[in-house]
């Protein structure tokens, strides 16, 4: 813990849209020995300007927010505010929110099933220069670095704006897979699964997932069967 920490309590900024959450986690550590809530923000960009004003040790951040995520006010406050460390607290545990989340600079990385004991070390662990990962996150890098599957590169020339992780999707659809099927090849959720879809349905002006099939083997993102495609 950085010095002077073992005197007072770590001040800290809670980040999250959903009202009830963030008020019911500005109440439980309330309700905990060594941790100080001196703000509370509904967003992103809220959370950078409460980093500014008040200097705090830590910020508790969730990633899904309007104006502003998470990730890009993790990314603004490690750049602007070193003094300040960034503690994830979120509901989504797959890669695509855990990896860009540390990348940003975020120290901690914990569930909204955590206890208020769990928040507290993790606050504690990246204070005194460790990371504050929930077990759960542990197992999860431990299980990337063992079997690392990164996603496939995106054609050299990317069709209509699309993303790597769209471009993806799209060839699973192709191959027919459904979401849920899809989520497990990739270790993501269904919602993010069905996010890429409706992104990618978006910037194409595909209707359907026939089109999708369609615009996959037109694009030359997939090889079509033998005999083509009707």
């Amino acid at each position: 813990m950085t010095e002077g920490a073992e005197t007072r309590p770590a001040r800290v900024v809670v980040a999250d849209d959903q009202t009830v959450v963030r008020e019911g986690i500005v109440m439980l550590l309330g309700l905990l020995p060594g941790v100080e809530v001196v703000g509370a923000a509904g967003d992103g960009e809220e959370a950078v300007e409460l980093v500014a004003e008040l200097a705090p040790d830590v910020v508790l951040m969730d990633l899904r927010m309007p104006r502003c995520d998470g990730v890009e006010a993790t990314r603004r406050i490690r750049a602007g505010y070193p003094g300040t460390q960034v503690v994830v607290l979120t509901t989504f545990a797959d890669d695509e929110s855990l990896f860009p989340a540390l990348k940003a600079g975020a120290r901690g990385y914990l569930t909204k099933d955590a206890g208020g004991d769990e928040i507290v070390r993790a606050v504690q662990s990246v204070l005194s220069g460790d990371a504050g990962l929930s077990p759960s996150i542990q197992r999860r890098l431990l299980e990337r670095l063992s079997d690392p599957e990164p996603p496939k590169p995106a054609p050299a020339e990317v069709p209509d704006g699309l993303t790597a992780r769209e471009v993806e999707v799209l060839e699973l659809i192709a191959e027919g897979l459904t979401n849920q099927e899809i989520a497990r090849e990739l270790h993501v959720s269904t919602a993010t699964v069905k996010t890429h879809i409706n992104n990618l349905f978006a910037k194409t002006g595909i209707k359907d997932r026939a089109q999708a099939v369609r615009y996959a083997y037109a694009k030359g993102l997939v090889r079509p069967p033998m005999g083509g495609v009707t």
